[in-house]
């Protein structure tokens, strides 16, 4: 049976600016991506994205004839869930009160009919479900989506050994180790949450780590770094200095010193050495961040949180990010001073003002970056890029002001 994973359009709009990018689904939340998840907890070899148009070339659909479990690609599924799911029957549908879980569809094809006018046969969940509905919802809930997949990716197989006599070691019982890994003279400790190595991963000496951590396949943590926990690198990244509850979507870099707390950095992203980011105001008051769907800054709730950076954006070295910073997609930030809070899509500039950073030059940029691992900017993701430079015009405010008037500031 096909499983397609849909964007809740209640939800999507709210995981700006890393689904102008994705689909919701293809977000990472733990070690995997939420269709991951799914993908491994179903047994089956792939699924289908049920997404905007402009990236369904990126991330197919597949085949949509006959019968389906179509899933609400926001929610991150557990044993109980999975079984709820799997006992549907055909035009059954599963809610967590008013949203749609998953449904057992006869013929996927009239998908978008099933979900506009509603199932004739419904079931509630058992339990509360974790949905993925706000940005800092990813970090907030990264420890323990570590936690459910480390268990998952470890049930009934056997760590590789460390392999190195000058690595200490905390609850080696809470530590995997995928082939190819290389330690060398590192802290690792599991006592508070597991550590989970990636194929071909690099943990650099001196490197101290506390759990629960995901070091994704192909990725370095630093000579000297240090990682306080509930940190997820992504596929292919590089980290170094101080990371605390944060995420890195896959194929960026921290390579140095400076800090990042409680944030979420896109794909083809990199912070210049030094960079920092505030996650806590002076006033201890709750973090307000910029919500494209708003239009304006929201109250998240938490004290702590840092910095949002969409895929393929940049800084310089020395950046200063406020508390709550959103950046876009494809902005390069440089420069003294804070900048402002909110950096829109293709932004060139920092605190004293920005411009529009052209869709040639970013085109330029991402080619040198992609190909450094051997992947091509290709037709595909232009479209992608295109497509989010075209929908996000209205927030570069500096297009339509003056030329002497920079857009600068920061929201109090």
């Amino acid at each position: 049976m096909h499983v397609l994973l849909f964007d809740d359009p209640a939800i999507r709009p709210h995981l700006l600016p890393f689904t102008f990018t994705r689909p919701v689904a293809a977000l990472r939340c733990g070690i995997l991506t939420l269709a991951e998840k799914w993908q491994h907890r179903l047994g089956v070899e792939q699924v289908g994205y049920l997404t905007e148009s402009y990236l369904q070339a990126k991330y197919p659909a597949g085949d949509t004839q006959g019968p389906a479990l179509v899933i609400n690609g926001a929610i991150c599924p557990d044993d109980l869930l999975v079984q709820q799911v799997q006992a549907l029957v055909p035009g059954e549908a599963l809610f967590d009160e008013e949203m749609l879980v998953a449904a057992h569809l006869a013929d996927a094809t009239q998908v978008a009919e099933l979900i506009q006018e509603g199932f004739q046969k419904t079931r509630d969940v058992l339990e509360p479900v974790t949905a993925i509905q706000a940005v800092w919802h990813l970090f907030l809930r990264n420890g323990a989506e570590i936690r459910r997949d480390f268990d998952l990716l470890t049930k009934g197989r056997q760590s590789e050994p460390i392999g190195d006599a000058h690595t200490i070691v905390y609850a080696p019982e809470n530590i995997f180790i995928e082939p190819g890994v290389k330690i060398r003279a590192a802290i690792l400790n599991a006592e508070n949450g597991p550590i989970y190595l990636g194929r071909n991963s690099q943990v650099h000496e001196g490197a101290i780590i506390s759990g629960p951590l995901a070091l994704c396949e192909g990725s370095h943590i630093n000579a000297g770094a240090k990682m306080r926990g509930d940190n997820t690198v992504g596929p292919y990244s590089k980290v170094g200095g101080e990371v605390g509850n944060s995420i890195l979507l896959g194929y960026s870099n921290k390579g140095h010193d400076g800090y990042l707390g409680n944030s979420v950095i896109g794909e083809w992203c990199n912070l210049g050495a030094d960079t920092n980011t505030s996650n806590l105001k002076n006033n201890y008051a709750p973090v307000k961040i910029w919500s494209h769907s708003a239009g304006r800054f929201v109250n998240t709730g938490q004290q702590f949180c840092g910095l949002m950076m969409g895929d393929h954006s940049k800084c310089g070295i020395n950046t200063m990010f406020n508390t709550g910073t959103v950046v876009g997609v494809g902005a390069n930030i440089f420069g003294a001073g804070f900048p402002r809070t909110f950096i829109p899509s293709f932004s060139w500039g920092g605190a004293a003002g920005f411009e529009t950073f052209k869709l040639p030059k970013v085109a330029e940029v991402a080619e040198r970056v992609m190909a450094r691992r051997q992947l091509q900017y290709d037709a595909v993701e232009q479209g992608i890029m295109q497509h989010v430079y075209e929908q996000t015009v209205r927030d570069r405010v500096w297009e339509k002001a003056a030329p002497t008037a920079p857009v600068t500031g920061q929201e109090l």
